[in-house]
């Protein structure tokens, strides 16, 4: 398997998704604005999106494709296909409880996430509402996750990375056509979520049964795999915690902010998404099961030079699209968002979260590459215990940052925090020998540095040129936005072609 192929392959239905993520977010800028109603989803959304990173794509993730990988290797398919319907009964059951229990005790989880809402009853009172009719979406879309953790693992990574889209369709769908029949029109959103979870779990079915590993989940307390998978998750599901309690917390500090604070950084947040899914996620992604292999296989050497691999393709779309997101950060948000109730002020507050989030860009992707090097290996305490300390740190800079930055000040620690994670990671993963850099760094990062600084004059200059961005519709806007980007991305790849890279020379094969 040639794996840059593979990270484009994703990389692609990512950009997909995200486009149609930021049409989405800009339909839902446009009809709801940024007030009490979007800060009412917006928590209601993200407690449910919290757990689907914690239970789906986090923990169980980093517990279960290494271990499904094992089976593979060293058992065959049927053992493989065997672990996934006793794993996936297990996941069912616990999930299902969590659900529950979710949807219950709904009116004190927003009391303890986002406490401000108490001093406005009708707030609170939508904000409860809409959870539970989010809470579902957890269970839908961890089993949906072990699909695609399962299709991973066979090397069928552009399905599941098209399957967040269907999200993006469904919210699309309800907003612009089904809204105006629900009271509030909010709950249109709330009822999306659920039809895009089923929609992202039933795409995947009919490919899981063409590599006959479609299984009818099963509960099984005795099978040594699953308590294997459930050991593993314990600490897992502490350290992906820790970077989703930094979250919770931030949206507890927001809540006292004034009323905009919250959809002021989601809407940041979802721009920042953007270079995350596509470089991050993407990596990450190819990374862990083909770490996996390699580790089952015993080679460190191999294994050592795909991490290798992935640090220098991060590192090279990572920084520049940083200081791109800093430079063209007024143009991202005006072209994006500032249509219909989502103002000016909307816009400016928006800049200033997007701009603190740039700063951590770079330390979220690594994070992305560094993490798989601990949980290929089955060593889920490294990163975890890396993860606590980041959030002390995290709360301490907001401590700091919020009373001079508001929301931005926020922002702003979460890209400490990250970059703090990043930095001990890499630093554990030398120390502990299990990555040795291959030769030409050094090269590498002076001419990588180059040919940033080349792009970043040619955006700087030609925003300079460029009239107000709140100057025509959104598809004059777009459109400019579009030759924004298209320039900053072609100076930037003919200097690197000056500067002697070809794309042969990030190509690398995998088992």
């Amino acid at each position: 398997m040639n794996l840059l192929k593979a990270v484009a392959a994703v990389s692609s239905m990512t950009l997909v998704s995200r486009v149609l993520g930021f049409a989405r977010d800009a339909i839902m800028a446009r009809m709801f604005g940024a007030g009490i109603a979007t800060d009412a989803f917006n928590v209601a959304f993200r407690l449910p999106n919290l757990l689907r990173r914690i239970f789906a794509e986090g923990a169980f993730s980093q517990a279960f494709v290494p271990i499904l990988a094992e089976y593979k290797n060293k058992q065959g398919d049927e053992a493989a296909r065997e672990f996934i319907a006793d794993v996936s009964g297990m996941l069912t059951l616990i999930l299902a409880i969590v659900t529950a229990i979710g949807m219950i005790a709904a009116p004190f989880i927003i009391m303890a996430t986002a406490p401000g809402f108490t001093n406005r009853p009708d707030k609170f009172a939508l904000t409860v509402d809409l959870l539970r009719i989010t809470f579902p979406y957890i269970l839908l879309i961890s089993l949906s996750s072990l699909a695609g953790a399962v299709l991973n693992t066979w090397n069928k990574f552009s399905i599941p990375a098209f399957v967040p889209t269907l999200l993006n369709v469904s919210f699309i769908i309800f907003a612009v056509f089904l809204a105006p029949y629900f009271d509030p029109p909010i709950k249109a959103m709330a009822w999306a979520t659920v039809v895009g979870g089923i929609a992202q779990l039933a795409y995947q079915l009919p490919y899981l049964r063409k590599i006959n590993m479609l299984t009818r989940p099963k509960l099984n307390f005795h099978d040594a795999g699953v308590w294997r998978v459930m050991r593993q998750m314990g600490p897992a599901i502490l350290g992906v915690s820790v970077s989703q309690i930094s979250l919770i917390i931030n949206t507890v500090f927001a809540s006292f902010l004034i009323s905009g604070s919250v959809s002021w950084m989601y809407y940041a947040d979802r721009l920042m998404e953007f270079p995350t899914g596509l470089l991050g996620v993407a990596l990450g992604t190819i990374l862990l099961p083909s770490l996996s292999k390699t580790y089952a296989s015993n080679d460190t050497a191999e294994y050592s030079r795909i991490l290798d691999w992935g640090l220098r393709l991060a590192l090279l779309l990572a920084i520049p699209s940083a200081v791109a997101l800093a430079i063209t950060s007024e143009a991202l948000t005006v072209a994006m968002f500032q249509y219909g109730k989502f103002t000016a002020h909307d816009a400016a507050m928006t800049q200033r979260a997007l701009s603190a989030y740039a700063v951590g860009l770079v330390g979220l992707i690594l994070i992305k590459i560094l993490a798989p090097g601990f949980y290929a290996r089955q060593n889920i305490k490294t990163p975890v215990k890396i993860a606590i300390f980041t959030l002390c740190i995290t709360q301490g800079f907001n401590l700091i940052l919020i009373g001079p930055l508001q929301h931005a000040g926020l922002a702003l620690a979460i890209s400490l925090g990250a970059l703090t994670n990043a930095s001990f990671l890499f630093y554990k993963l030398r120390t502990q020998q299990i990555f040795q850099p291959q030769a030409g760094w050094k090269i590498f990062l002076i001419k990588l540095l180059i040919a940033v600084t080349v792009m970043a004059i040619s955006l700087l200059g030609l925003l300079h040129i460029m009239p107000d961005w709140s100057q025509g519709n959104m598809a004059m806007r777009l459109l400019r936005l579009s030759g924004l980007v298209a320039a900053g991305m072609a100076t930037y790849f003919v200097t690197l072609g000056l500067l002697g890279f070809r794309p042969r020379d990030f190509s690398r094969r995998s088992s």
